[in-house]
């Protein structure tokens, strides 16, 4: 079993709203999650991103592997904490 972090596409049509999902890499997009990690809104200027920093480091510890997509909002996360 491999386990990812990936984003669950929610909210309505043409008004799309993320998690930041950990669950297995076989399940669905929007199908069964071990724990919600954050959330991701791209239709605000600038885009919103929440994330819970320990639990994303417990669960790479873990050996989960995080998407493209969610490596990317992790590290604009960083940096935005890091510069405020």
């Amino acid at each position: 079993m491999s386990v990812k972090i990936r984003l669950a596409r929610h909210g309505a049509k043409k008004k799309p709203f993320y998690r930041i999902i950990v669950t297995d890499s076989e399940s669905p997009r929007d199908g069964r999650f071990m724990e919600i990690l954050g959330t991701y809104n791209p239709l605000i200027n600038p885009a919103e991103v929440i994330v819970k920093q320990d639990r994303i480091q417990y669960w790479i510890e873990q050996g989960a592997i995080p998407t493209d997509t969610v490596k990317n909002l992790i590290k604009k996360q960083v940096v935005a904490t890091e510069t405020a």
